[in-house]
């Protein structure tokens, strides 16, 4: 992990550990996020993402471990640093019976705002969010996507140092997901620090600084996504299998499985001769590849490489 001075770091977490009951969720964790830049945090489904999110921000108490945000201590300083970062969770929470301008203006003169101030920064972000021609209505009128908006919206009120992004693209269709991954590169722009969890591998690689990649409760990995490519392979070769026998032959493998096209993907440094190579190995008698082709590697190789999902 790259070495930061402490006050540099928007959030610095040190052997942190939490189960629940005989559960082991995490078992050691480190982190150190650069103020102004975005961490995503990746893993299967039960890796601890929500678990660290929800230390770091103060809503659970870590078993063991220490952490600061935004420079303060999480537990003797936890009224000041909820003072100073949001967090949006994997489902919009707004109330539905009241109007987009009634919720963030609330949430403006919760965050201490004079009521002049919360108005103004209410339309801030209805114009920011594309919520304007919405902002009288109830949220109960709104989309799935709007009401992600709204929700983001409120958590921006009161422009927080580090804000926490649980999984937040979580049912937006294409278009609001683009406007969201423009909003948290503004963000960044602003000095925002960004922690980010995800499902959508191309959301991580797209936006983060860098990447961790929680396995079994620990960090299997951390970098840039262009560090953590790398390591697994920097092309891959896609094969597409004339039979399932042969399929399962090369899965072992694979680092990229597709059993319902009979494709997987094999690790290669992407030139002729080692393409060449490996096709005459895999298939010395050229009856078990029907095509192939040639790719850069992505995260979701990294991801199956170091935690084995959906292997």
């Amino acid at each position: 992990m790259t070495t930061h001075a402490s006050g540099d770091l928007g959030i610095h977490a040190a052997g942190l550990t939490k189960s629940y009951g005989d559960l082991r969720v995490l078992d050691g964790i480190d982190l150190a996020v650069p103020r102004g830049s975005v961490l995503a945090l990746l893993g299967p489904n039960g890796a601890g993402k929500t678990t660290t999110v929800r230390i770091l921000a103060t809503l659970t108490a870590a078993d063991s471990g220490t952490a600061r945000v935004a420079g303060l201590d999480t537990v003797t300083e936890r009224s000041r640093v909820r003072r100073l970062i949001a967090l949006t969770g994997q489902f919009a929470a707004v109330d539905e019976l009241r109007t987009g301008t009634e919720t963030l203006h609330m949430m403006g003169r919760l965050a201490g705002l004079s009521p002049r101030a919360a108005r103004a920064r209410a339309d801030e972000l209805l114009a920011r969010f594309g919520l304007t021609e919405a902002a009288g209505r109830t949220a109960k009128t709104y989309s799935g996507g709007m009401r992600r908006r709204l929700d983001l919206a409120a958590s921006l009120v009161s422009r927080p140092e580090v804000l926490f992004l649980d999984e937040p693209t979580t049912g937006l269709d294409p278009r609001s997901r683009q406007d969201l991954w423009e909003l948290v590169r503004e963000l960044r722009t602003d000095g925002t620090t960004v922690l980010l969890t995800t499902q959508y591998l191309e959301e991580a690689d797209r936006l983060a600084d860098r990447v961790a990649v929680l396995a079994d409760g620990r960090i299997a990995a951390e970098g840039t996504p262009a560090e953590l490519k790398s390591r697994v392979a920097g092309h891959r070769l896609d094969l597409t299998l004339t039979t399932g026998a042969a399929y399962e032959a090369l899965a072992p493998r694979a680092v990229h499985l597709a059993p319902d096209e009979l494709t997987l993907g094999l690790p290669t440094d992407g030139t002729a001769a080692h393409v060449r190579a490996l096709l005459d190995e895999l298939d010395p008698d050229r009856t078990d590849i029907e095509r192939f082709t040639l790719r850069s590697a992505t995260l979701d190789d990294v991801f199956l490489a170091l935690t084995g999902a959906d292997r």
